[in-house]
């Protein structure tokens, strides 16, 4: 009983944490255009959200959230097949809320959010109830995101190895109307893009846990242990590898399936642990401890982000730059009686979810006017200026 107790703290703090982050980012220009964008399950999802809970950041990424909630229990009840100890089961939930694709992804509305949650409720439906649901599961995701695309490639895989032609058929069917309905973009000369890939993998894990994900699923293969988790995350690891020396891939879509190894990398480290005498378990504790301050660094840095730009010469280079300033800037202009102008097209889809609409009445220009100072609009984290503006007045008589 006590270890459920220490799951739902867990999931308590990470849930206040994130409430906490919502109240700190901006929507960005990407998210701007997926809400306002074409037609989209993100979309619809995202403006149900806003209908029900009022037009404000936390309704905004509220449905990322649940989605991050629903996931992390979810992988609870999938490592019970893989990890033989509850406290095991629990270091396997930690890990994934300490991660810093995972953080990411339960906040900002992308795809990364809804391919993980997507996957996990894959892998418990096929493992616990009738194939029938798995079929129709798998059916719902062609039209819900492109980049399911490549689990059905790995269940293309899956099936061969298992010998059940039919979820082959099935699965083959699905790649094909995926590709004719979105495509699937593997073009290209070599450009040298393998070690950028390498590099990103490592920042969304982190280096440490990163390599021993992939040393599991090469240990899994030499050893032929190749369960669902094995084929989901392996096809797609090797496939975003080998993709990258060809062309720039979206290692964010790739991510997901490899964040489905965690169970796979408990399994396999608690059974090399527990299987060596006390005295030879130490650079097992020295590593997983090691990977621990990593995470909470990372998640330290993520969480207090905006004190980082006390660090920065220009602002423009800090990591969550693009997801700040718009809010600040729409109270701003709102006190001064504005709630229309036209500025940059990236600026003036983000202004537009605050309630600054665009129209030819005011003008916003980055950098300060020489002019008129009471024109200036300046916006600060920390007493460090992040963002400078001005606003004219436009005389259309």
């Amino acid at each position: 009983m006590k270890h459920r107790y220490i799951l739902f703290l867990i999931l308590g703090i990470d849930v206040l944490l994130l409430y906490l982050l919502t109240l700190e980012l901006s929507i960005s220009r990407y998210e701007a255009s997926t809400l306002y964008g074409s037609l989209s399950f993100l979309q619809v999802i995202v403006n149900t959200s806003l209908y029900i809970l009022g037009h404000n950041d936390f309704a905004l990424r509220f449905p990322m959230i649940l989605m991050h909630v629903v996931s992390l229990l979810l992988l609870y009840k999938i490592s019970k097949k893989y990890v033989k100890y509850e406290r095991d089961r629990l270091w396997v939930v930690l890990i994934f809320t300490l991660l810093p694709g995972v953080i990411s992804s339960s906040l900002l509305i992308n795809s990364a959010g809804v391919i993980i949650f997507g996957l996990f409720l894959f892998i418990y439906t096929y493992e616990n109830l009738a194939l029938k649901y798995s079929y129709f599961l798998l059916s719902c995701y062609l039209f819900i995101d492109s980049g399911f695309v490549y689990l059905f490639i790995s269940m293309i895989a899956y099936s061969l190895y298992i010998k059940n032609s039919k979820f082959l058929i099935f699965n083959i069917l699905l790649l094909s109307i995926s590709i004719y309905m979105f495509g699937f973009n593997a073009h290209g000369l070599p450009k040298g893009h393998f070690l950028d890939t390498i590099g990103l993998y490592a920042a969304i894990f982190t280096p440490i846990i990163f390599i021993y994900l992939f040393y599991v699923i090469y240990r899994k293969l030499l050893t032929k242990e190749m369960s669902l988790l094995w084929f989901i995350s392996a096809v797609s690891l090797s496939l975003s590898l080998i993709l990258s020396f060809r062309q720039k891939i979206e290692v964010e879509i790739f991510a997901p399936y490899l964040i489905v190894a965690l169970p796979l990398a408990a399994q396999t480290l608690s059974s090399s642990y527990r299987v060596r005498l006390k005295e030879f378990r130490k650079k097992y504790r020295a590593v997983f401890i090691l990977s621990l301050i990593l995470l909470f660094l990372n998640a330290f840095v993520i969480i207090f982000n905006k004190e980082l730009y006390v660090l920065l010469e220009k602002p423009k280079k800090h990591f969550a730059h693009k997801m700040h300033v718009a809010k600040e800037l729409a109270t701003e202009l709102k006190s001064r009686g504005i709630d229309c102008l036209s500025t940059s097209q990236h600026m003036s889809i983000r202004l537009k979810f605050y309630g600054i609409s665009q129209c030819d009445s005011y003008k916003l220009r980055r950098g300060y006017s020489n002019i008129d100072d009471s024109s200036n609009v300046t916006i600060s984290y920390n007493n460090i200026i992040i963002y400078k503006a001005s606003v004219t007045k436009i005389n259309t008589k």
